[in-house]
């Protein structure tokens, strides 16, 4: 029978174990900032309702302590779940995935302080100690090899979110068979049982370094191929304004004969009308190309140069009316290029999926250099009501459901680049993102 002092104890080491836990939920979120730290006393009740929840089965099933340990921890992981997707405003598979992978760490941990801990005599509080020093060390190293940055980006498409919560759920589900298992391990064999639940770990790790290599420079080799397929889109583009000119030249003898006839017989109205019509058709057909070219000539960054010859190209062919100005040189972003122009794109296509709601949809991408900044604005027309708190939590959308997982992503890219800073404003049907970013110092 259990009493009130065995379960003290058990919330006590749960407590321990949820520590552990977020230590290392902070290093797998790359989390910055107060605010899930201020949402830290709600994660209290996660141990306190499994006590309870263990105290209950107990009194139902005395005997089935496996039963017990699987549902202890399984309520364990599903209210971390629910606590990760309220305090970092993620979806359900990810705070699921981030929940499992903690969790297989905080096994490991314990494992690790078991082996330097063999003897029995040593004090409770020393293990305590030892394990916290373990966690604490561990995180650091993750946090070194930048892990976060790498389980960010392997979770990144929402489409394999599923599939690699639970392949995260069935390497946890393994590493707490082996935490169930090792009462029953031989004491000379108990060196080698947690060495074998270290290693289990740390190939966990090399698995989401490595597959998140492969796929981040398999979408570097993607955007690579679209970086030279739009250079060649701009070849053909400046070609195009070339042969506009040379039909124009071709035909300027003429319009200028017509024009001094006029001018001859005094007829200036008319002619007023001619120059008109001459400086409207010429603006039409090569000015505006021509202004165009020469703010995109200024982005001399290649990535950000060719995402902006898609989305560009797209937007006209959807018949929405995109202007650029980029008066001055854009040679340095003062954050990662790939992930600028993941940003850009984001931005770019909220902008103009929100501007074909419009009576005259229209987008208008500013970018400003200046010395050691650049400063991006995207404005388009949206007449809808926006709530500014809630457009960046992931799932919400004011087109549906299944949509609203740009803005989040946008925000946790930004969350590496402390010298970043992003805001949103909407006046007057216009709707405004704007990003600055400060060159490192």
């Amino acid at each position: 029978m259990l009493t009130l002092e065995d379960y003290l104890f058990q919330f006590t080491v749960s407590l321990l174990s949820h520590a552990v836990l977020v230590v290392y939920l902070f290093v797998i979120m790359d989390a910055r900032g107060r605010r899930v730290v201020r949402k830290l006393p709600v994660l209290l009740l996660s141990p306190l309702l499994a006590t309870l929840l263990d105290a209950a089965l107990y009194a139902r099933f005395p005997d089935h302590y496996v039963v017990r340990y699987c549902a202890f921890s399984c309520a364990i992981l599903l209210m971390c779940t629910l606590w990760i997707r309220w305090a970092w405003r993620t979806g359900f598979w990810h705070a699921f995935a981030a929940a499992c992978m903690a969790g297989m760490f905080q096994v490991a941990a314990s494992g690790l302080a078991q082996i330097l801990l063999l003897d029995s005599e040593i004090p409770y509080t020393a293990l305590i100690s030892v394990y916290g020093a373990v966690a604490l060390v561990s995180a650091a190293l993750l946090h070194r090899l930048r892990f976060g940055r790498w389980f960010r980006l392997l979770l990144a498409d929402s489409s394999v979110q599923r599939r690699m919560a639970l392949f995260f759920f069935g390497l946890e589900a393994a590493m707490e068979s082996f935490s169930l298992l090792q009462e029953g391990i031989q004491p000379e064999y108990l060196v080698p049982y947690y060495a074998l639940v270290l290693v289990m770990a740390g190939l966990a790790v090399g698995l989401v370094i490595y597959l998140s290599q492969r796929l981040d420079a398999s979408q570097k080799m993607e955007v690579q191929r679209d970086v030279i397929a739009q250079q060649q889109l701009y070849e053909r583009d400046l070609e195009a304004i070339q042969r506009e000119v040379r039909a124009f030249r071709h035909d300027y003898k003429n319009l200028l004969a017509g024009l001094s006839e006029q001018a001859g017989k005094g007829e200036l109205d008319e002619l007023r009308a001619s120059l008109s019509q001459l400086d409207a058709g010429f603006d039409q057909h090569i000015g505006e190309r021509i202004q165009a070219s020469v703010h995109l000539g200024n982005v001399r960054v290649p990535q950000v140069r060719s995402l902006l010859l898609s989305k560009l190209a797209a937007m006209r062919e959807k018949k929405i009316d995109c202007r650029l100005e980029a008066l001055y040189p854009v040679e340095r972003i003062g954050m990662d290029p790939w992930d600028f122009t993941r940003c850009l794109g984001i931005l770019l296509d909220n902008a103009a999926e929100a501007a074909l709601e419009a009576e005259t949809p229209w987008v208008e991408i500013v970018l400003l250099s200046q010395k050691e900044r650049l400063s991006l604005r995207v404005s388009n027309p949206y007449n809808g009501a926006i709530d500014p708190d809630r457009i960046w939590t992931e799932g919400f959308s004011t087109k549906g459901e299944g949509r609203g997982l740009g803005l989040p992503s946008y925000q946790r890219m930004l969350a590496d680049y402390p010298h970043a800073a992003a805001s949103t404003s909407w006046a007057d049907g216009v709707f405004v993102q704007e990003l600055t970013v400060e060159e490192k110092a």
